[in-house]
């Protein structure tokens, strides 16, 4: 397909030059990338409703991962009278009859179970199982974005797992079914926050790319700044309340705006279905007129298209050297920043600050991180910016320790802090994984980052519950950890202001150019 000079929107030529005679040269085609950041070059009112209603499974998402920092705490208590127990007194050491709930039983699980004994291994089963569910749903359903459901898809069938087994945990008779409920439900939230993000990113030119995809964060942050106001109100009724409230309006929403929400136009056309891929495209485009269809009749692939085989794409990734080194150092920061991340949440509660405010405060806090995100990405390097930010939080993690308790003034400052840099970090390493990889495999490497984020989280409540008697088993090691890992991002290329490649063969080829 050749493009002539008379369409300047499309191949670069000024007016001047149509004019002029003897210019009415043939330019060689556009390639695929370069056609849609045309067509999708300007942000208009489409893609903004279109970003919207995608990143509110963020929303959802953010809920069900730190719900049970309220579901599952353990309630405080008080001696009865006429009895010789005190503040001091081991509750466990005590007769039944000698102390009483300050709250109602059915507040949380652990005392409408009477857990208040168990090993710190039950009473932190259901979290952990979540995120264990996490890791093992992002695995198994990653390549299915990437291959088969496509970006769509796999968003609302990862979001409807996540929330109607939320919706049954409400009815758990006993820990085990709770936390096996958990389990399941963290396996659908696996790839909710990657499809999301991604889906945000390949609907838009690269001029927004890193903008548009802070949207995620963005809702993520409203959603976990919920919890602590919905807790609140709901303090004096069961956690099964909270449950029902947070799942319930979530399915509603899936079910309704599916019907609403276009797929990624380039993974449309990397399956081959390029007229459905051009039909989004004709309803996102900031042209119009003939040069839009001008520019949708240019198209052309000329590329491989994806394999039937949903783990071919996966291989992909470790068998060439340059994304096995990819892949390998984003996990690890990942890993890092996701320790880092959670653990700041959920341990938050040892600092001997209270709980509603001490979420709220940390929840507050992701607003001017996202919006400190959303002015500044387009400006910032990748691999300076993350390096700067995880030695800035492992710093203030690890001096949290130093102080000691008995000023928890100073360090819920560092929490925040701490928390603050962290959660740029996280947002910076988001884009930047996806600016790192092809669209034939980009899913599957957000879910594979993705995952080494929530591995890193799995360790979080054995963590913080050690923490309590000794603080750097919790916050000290998030410091150490998050130091250590940073360094693994001297190995990155940088990629600020970079095209997105389709393929890994074009992929490659754009390697040993830069290289």
């Amino acid at each position: 397909m050749e493009i002539s000079t008379t369409t300047h929107n499309l191949t670069g030529t000024n007016s001047a030059d149509q004019e002029t005679p003897g210019l009415n040269q043939v330019l060689p085609p556009l390639s695929l990338d370069e056609t849609i950041e045309q067509i999708l070059g300007d942000f208009g009112w489409s893609q903004f409703i279109q970003a919207v209603l995608v990143s509110v499974p963020a929303l959802f998402d953010a809920q069900q991962t730190f719900i049970s920092i309220f579901t599952d705490a353990e309630p405080n208590w008080r001696c009865n009278f006429n009895t010789t127990c005190n503040s001091n007194s081991n509750i466990c050491q005590l007769p039944r009859s000698a102390w009483s709930w300050d709250e109602p039983s059915h507040k949380t699980t652990i005392s409408e179970w009477g857990l208040e004994c168990a090993s710190s291994f039950i009473t932190g089963l259901p979290a952990s199982s979540f995120f264990i569910g996490s890791i093992v749903g992002g695995l198994s359903l990653a390549t299915l974005g990437d291959i088969r459901l496509g970006r769509k898809n796999l968003l609302y069938l990862s979001c409807l797992i996540m929330c109607f087994t939320s919706l049954f945990s409400a009815f758990s008779i006993n820990i085990w079914m709770y936390s096996t409920l958990r389990l399941l439900s963290g396996f659908g939230r696996g790839s909710i926050t990657t499809c999301t993000l991604i889906l945000l990113t390949e609907r838009v030119g690269k001029q927004w790319r890193g903008q548009i995809g802070t949207m995620t964060f963005v809702f993520y942050s409203f959603g976990i700044l919920w919890l602590p106001a919905a807790a609140y109100l709901n303090r004096g009724s069961s956690w099964r309340i909270l449950y029902l409230s947070t799942s319930i309006p979530a399915i509603l929403y899936c079910i309704i705006t599916y019907f609403f929400v276009y797929e990624s136009p380039r993974w449309l056309f990397m399956e081959g279905r390029d007229i459905e891929a051009k039909a989004v495209l004709r309803k996102l485009a900031s042209i119009e007129g003939n040069i839009l269809d001008l520019g949708l009749s240019s198209i052309h692939l000329g590329q491989e298209i994806s394999t039937s085989n949903p783990y071919k794409l996966m291989k992909d990734l470790f068998k060439r050297r340059w994304a096995l080194r990819r892949i390998v150092a984003t996990m690890v920061l990942g890993f890092g920043i996701g320790l880092v991340y959670f653990g700041m949440l959920f341990g938050v509660r040892n600092l001997g600050f209270n709980l509603y405010l001490g979420v709220m405060f940390n929840a507050l806090l992701l607003i001017p991180t996202n919006l400190v995100t959303l002015f500044f990405i387009a400006r910032w390097k990748r691999k300076g910016s993350l390096f700067a930010l995880c030695i800035i939080s492992g710093i203030c993690s690890i001096v949290c320790v130093v102080v000691g308790s008995g000023r928890e003034g100073i360090q819920i400052g560092l929490e925040l802090a701490s928390f603050f840099c962290t959660s740029l970090a996280l947002n910076v390493l988001m884009i930047f994984t996806i600016e790192l990889f092809p669209t034939t495999v980009r899913n599957s490497a957000s879910t594979l980052v993705r995952q080494a984020i929530v591995l890193g989280s799995v360790f979080d409540p054995i963590l913080t519950s050690g923490g309590k008697r000794n603080g750097f088993l919790s916050f000290g090691t998030f410091g150490l950890t998050i130091l250590l890992c940073s360094f693994i991002v001297i190995i990155l290329p940088e990629t600020k202001g970079k095209n997105l490649c389709n393929t890994m063969d074009e992929q490659e080829r754009l390697n040993n150019i830069i290289v």
